[in-house]
C-alpha cells in the first residue's frame, strides 16, 4: 500500500534541536517537510531534498506508523524504495526515528485542528453557491415564464384581431344593408318628423330586425328625440346604433366552460349546416383539451352518417352509429352509454332535421331528450339550435317552433358571411330571449366563433 505520492531526498547539517516550522501548509522538521493533508485527502506527504537517505527515512516511518509494508515514490511516479514486512529494515538512530515520529504526529494534530474550520468554510461556500444557483434558476425561470406569457398574449391578441377581422368581413353585407339604408333615409330629411320614423321603421324591418324589435327601437328613438330635444336627422344614426347595441348586450352572459361530462344535442332543420357545425364544434372543444365522442342520430338524411364520420376522421374522434333509417333514439342510447363508460368529457349528438312530418320530428326530439335524462342524469345538458342566417325571418320562425318542444339553451347562427340578413341576430336576441352562442363567418374549420355582443356591435356599426 502506498502512503506517499511525492518524495525527494535532502541532506542537511545534523542537529539535535527539533524545530517545527509551519510554512505554506507544511511542517519542516530536521530537513523533512511534511505537507498537511487537505480536507478531502487522507495521505501525509513527506518532501526530502535528496534521494540518498531513503533507507533511514523508510525505517523511521515504518517504526513510527507501524505498517506492514512501506513504499516510497518520486514525484514522477517511479518507485523509489520498497520495504516488505518480512525484510529487516536497516538500523536507525533513536533521534532520527523520534524526529520522523514527531513530524507525523504534529502533521496529524494540525490537520485535525484545521478540519472543523475547513469543513465550516466549505459548508459556507457550498451554501453560498447553492443560494446563487437557486437565485439564478429562479431568475431564469421567471424570465422564461415572462417570455412565454408575452408570447401567449401576443398570439392571443393576433388571434383575436384575426377573428375580429373575419367578423367585420363576414358582416359587411349586413352592415351595408342596415346602415346604407338608414343613411339613405336620414339624408332625405331635413327635419325629424313622423314620416322619417315610418320610413326608418320600414328599413329596419326589411333588414330582418323583425316587426316587434323594430317597433320597440322606433318607440325608444321617439322618446329620446323628444327628451333630448334632437332636431338634426343625422343624430338619429348614432342613437339607433346605441339602441341596437343595447339590445345585443341585454341580458347576455359569456358562456362558461362546459363541465364534464356534458351531452350536447344539436337540432335544426336540414340544410342549415348542422353536421358541418358539429365538426367545427368538435374541433374547438378538442383544441381545449376535452375528450369528444360523436353520435350519428340523423339516420334519415342520405349520407348524413358518412358526412359525420368524415368530420370525425379529420379530428380523430370516434363516431357511434347505426344503419341508415334506424331509430335515432337507439343511436343516442348507445352513444350515451359509450360516453359514460369511456368517461368522455363531451358527447355531441347529431339529430334528424326532418322526418315524415313535423309532428314526428318533434316527438322524436322529445324521445331523445328522455333517453339522455334517463341514461345519464348526472351529465350536464345543452341543446343548441342551428339556424341559417340567410333565411332571415324563416330562421326566426324555426326557432319559435323548436322552442315549443325543446329546452333550447343556445343558438348557433351559420352563414353570416354570405348574407345581408344578419339583422336576424338582433331579432333573436330581442324576441326569443335565447342566447346566441356561436356564429359562423366563413367556411374554414376555425371560422365558427363564440358570439360576443360587444364585438358584434362594433363590427356591425364601428368605424
Amino acid at each position: 500500500m502506498a502512503f506517499f505520492d511525492f518524495l525527494k531526498g535532502k541532506k542537511k547539517e545534523e542537529t539535535k534541536q527539533v524545530e517545527l516550522k509551519p510554512e505554506e501548509g507544511t511542517i519542516e522538521l530536521e530537513g523533512i517537510e511534511v505537507e498537511l493533508p487537505k480536507a478531502e485527502e487522507n495521505e501525509i506527504k513527506l518532501e526530502l531534498s535528496q534521494s540518498d537517505i531513503t533507507t533511514a527515512v523508510n525505517g523511521a516511518v515504518h517504526k513510527a506508523i507501524d505498517e506492514d509494508d512501506v513504499e516510497l515514490y518520486t514525484a514522477t511516479g517511479g518507485k523509489l524504495y520498497e520495504e516488505k514486512a518480512d525484510l529487516q529494515p536497516p538500523p536507525l538512530t533513536e533521534e532520527q526515528a523520534d524526529t520522523i515520529k514527531q513530524a507525523l504526529q504534529k502533521a496529524v494534530e494540525i490537520a485535525s485542528q484545521q478540519q472543523p474550520e475547513m469543513e465550516q468554510t466549505q459548508q459556507k461556500i457550498d451554501l453560498e453557491n447553492e443560494k446563487e444557483i437557486t437565485l439564478q434558476t429562479e431568475q431564469s425561470q421567471q424570465k422564461i415564464d415572462l417570455e412565454i406569457e408575452e408570447k401567449q398574449q401576443t398570439e392571443e391578441i393576433s388571434k383575436k384581431k384575426g377573428f375580429f377581422a373575419k367578423l367585420i368581413a363576414g358582416l359587411d353585407k349586413t352592415r351595408k344593408n342596415i346602415l346604407g339604408s338608414v343613411d339613405t333615409v336620414l339624408g332625405a330629411f331635413t327635419k325629424i318628423d313622423e314620416d322619417l320614423f315610418e320610413e326608418l321603421e320600414e328599413v329596419l324591418i326589411m333588414a330582418d330586425l323583425g316587426v316587434e324589435t323594430t317597433m320597440n327601437i322606433i318607440e325608444n328613438l321617439r322618446k329620446r328625440v323628444k327628451k333630448e330635444h334632437i332636431t338634426d336627422p343625422q343624430a338619429i344614426r348614432s342613437m339607433l346604433i346605441e339602441e341596437i347595441t343595447a339590445i345585443l348586450q341585454q341580458g347576455v352572459q359569456n358562456q362558461e366552460k362546459l363541465p364534464s361530462p356534458t351531452v350536447m344535442l344539436i337540432i335544426g332543420v336540414n340544410g342549415v349546416g348542422k353536421t358541418t357545425t358539429i365538426g367545427k364544434l368538435s374541433y374547438r372543444f378538442k383544441e381545449q383539451g376535452k375528450s369528444i365522442l360523436l353520435g350519428a342520430a340523423d339516420t334519415f338524411r342520405a349520407a348524413a352518417i358518412e358526412q359525420l364520420e368524415i368530420w370525425g376522421q379529420r379530428a380523430g374522434i370516434d363516431v357511434i352509429k347505426h344503419q341508415q333509417n334506424s331509430d335515432p333514439a337507439a343511436v343516442v342510447f348507445d352513444a350515451v352509454n359509450a360516453a359514460k363508460n369511456r368517461k368522455i368529457d363531451l358527447l355531441i349528438c347529431d339529430t334528424a332535421g326532418r322526418l315524415h312530418n313535423k309532428k314526428n320530428l318533434m316527438e322524436e326530439l322529445k324521445k331523445i331528450a328522455k333517453v339522455i335524462d334517463r341514461e345519464y342524469p348526472q351529465a350536464h345538458k345543452e341543446v343548441y339550435l342551428v339556424l341559417d342566417a340567410t333565411t332571415g325571418q324563416n330562421a326566426m320562425q324555426q326557432a319559435k317552433l323548436f322552442k315549443e318542444v325543446a329546452d333550447i339553451t343556445g343558438i348557433i347562427l351559420t352563414k353570416l358571411d354570405g348574407t345581408a340578413k344578419g339583422g336576424i341576430v338582433i331579432a333573436i336576441q330581442s324576441e326569443l330571449k335565447v342566447p346566441v352562442r356561436y356564429i359562423g363567418v366563413g367556411e374554414g374549420i376555425d371560422d365558427l366563433q363564440e358570439f360576443n355582443a360587444k364585438e358584434f356591435a362594433e363590427a356591425l356599426f364601428g368605424d
